[in-house]
């Protein structure tokens, strides 16, 4: 089961599921190579009709995002991967989004992503839930390269899912979705990743000793830098 992956509703269920499926993708929650859960449990969890979930998963095979594959050993199989970053992927992205859309996003980010460390911070966390939030800072401490923005994104949800708030994980998942394609759009830096581990653990450190007002601060700062990476290769 996929924490993101709520309920849609039903005027729209075609749209919404193709939506909801995206996201899952394209944030690498179902990395390439892998396949999405089976088709019962995903369209119980998405509230939808088999037939529903038949279609988006058709639509996205032909969007070359997903290949079905029969047999015992078969299913929906992600084939998506991000495009390696080239000159110019940056401004283009932002270009298309446009300048205004974009310091709405990083706004957004902060907002719910702030808010969600500060709510798991307040709560009193069962071992399993601190052991996910350190296996998830592990993951990331230790990605190769051509993983570490999945991984990357795996911890940052790992926050608002860990909440028990739905909603909170959803807005979350929004937030970094709105982000995905610019940080795809730059490259892997050395420096920055050293520096990113760093904010990581201190933001894990300032959940598991449950304060929530270091918890914000070290989310901000965290974001802060990326933002600022992003405007530096804009500039």
């Amino acid at each position: 089961m996929l924490p993101l992956l709520r309920p849609v509703r039903s005027g729209n269920a075609f749209e919404e599921t193709v939506e909801r499926l995206l996201q899952a993708i394209k944030l690498g929650v179902v990395p390439h190579g892998e396949k999405l859960p089976p088709e019962r449990e995903l369209a119980a969890q998405l509230g939808i009709s088999r037939v529903t979930l038949r279609e988006a998963i058709r639509a996205l095979q032909d969007a070359a995002f997903l290949d079905v594959r029969r047999g015992r050993y078969g299913g929906a199989f992600v084939v998506y991967e991000p495009p390696r970053p080239e000159s110019g992927d940056l401004r283009r992205a932002v270009a298309a989004m446009g300048q205004g859309d974009l310091e709405d996003a990083l706004t957004f980010r902060m907002a719910v992503e702030c808010g969600a460390a500060e709510v798991l911070a307040s709560a009193e966390l069962t071992p399993a839930q601190r052991a996910t939030l350190v296996r998830r800072l592990e993951d990331v401490n230790e990605a190769a390269p051509e993983d570490y923005r999945r991984l990357d994104t795996a911890f940052h949800l790992s926050i608002a899912e860990l909440t028990g708030s739905s909603l909170l994980a959803a807005a979350c998942a929004d937030a970094r979705l709105r982000v995905t394609d610019l940080l795809n759009a730059i490259p892997v830096l050395g420096p920055n990743i050293e520096h990113a581990s760093v904010q990581h653990a201190a933001i894990v450190e300032a959940i598991l000793a449950r304060d929530p007002d270091a918890a914000r601060r070290a989310v901000a700062e965290h974001l802060e830098g990326t933002a600022a990476l992003l405007r530096g290769f804009l500039a």
